[in-house]
């Protein structure tokens, strides 16, 4: 297993609702030193997290977290918001009564007005698959293909069910060659994300695998980050 090869596909993440500004400079400096793909934060954080990792690491944050319902209007006034404080990547979530309503047509025009929005930035669509049926969940592939997206996420790890290794072998037999695949929610261990990443998963979300990285060099101080 090649550690730092996950962490660098790592989206380090702090999202928690009490979540302070030390708490988040500190997991900035984690996806620093640690090098993972980028640290994922509150958006009322996310201009002085960009200020302060200079350049060193990508801002990730979150539009229409964690139950989807605001409006289209609500989620792309975020996305610009966030797009204009320097992130560069957003991780949206679905109206999921809209896809349970069969408002197919709906669903997708979001997604396209929210990439619009992120311009050449990445955008991530969670879908949360634990409230999905299979047939949702492989309508939204295509919803998320179709719609230009760069990635489609598992979940957010606030509903009542977290990524399975399942659902992302059914996105990579659905999604275009365009989409690819973020599992988060519970993935706690370096064993867990690589199970993920053998399945098809590209990103990984977690706000635990670098905290369990720092644990077992507690343990071996001589491991160090580059294993």
């Amino acid at each position: 297993m090649n550690i730092k090869k996950i962490i660098s596909v790592v989206d380090h993440t702090l999202l928690k609702v009490d979540a302070t500004w030390e708490q988040i400079k500190a997991a900035c400096d984690e996806a620093i030193r640690y090098q993972a793909a980028s640290v994922c934060i509150p958006p009322a954080y996310a201009a002085e997290a960009v200020k302060y990792v200079q350049g060193k690491i990508p801002v990730c944050t979150v539009a229409g977290f964690p139950n989807g319902y605001p409006t289209t209007a609500a989620k792309v006034a975020e996305t610009e918001e966030a797009i204009a404080n320097g992130v560069s990547e957003i991780d949206m979530v679905i109206n999921i009564g809209f896809l349970k309503s069969g408002r197919d047509d709906a669903v997708e025009k979001e997604i396209r007005a929210i990439k619009k929005a992120c311009g050449d930035k990445i955008l991530k669509v969670i879908i949360e698959t634990c409230l999905l049926t299979e047939e949702e969940k492989i309508k939204m592939c295509r919803i998320v293909t179709a719609a230009g997206a760069d990635y489609i996420k598992t979940s957010t790890g606030f509903s009542t069910g977290n990524a399975t290794v399942e659902d992302v072998v059914l996105f990579s037999k659905h999604i275009g060659p365009n989409v690819k695949i973020k599992a988060a929610g519970g993935i706690r261990s370096l064993e867990e994300a690589q199970m993920f990443l053998d399945a098809g998963a590209s990103r990984i979300g977690s706000s635990s695998l670098i905290k369990h990285l720092q644990g077992t060099e507690a343990e071996h101080p001589k491991q160090g980050p580059q294993k």
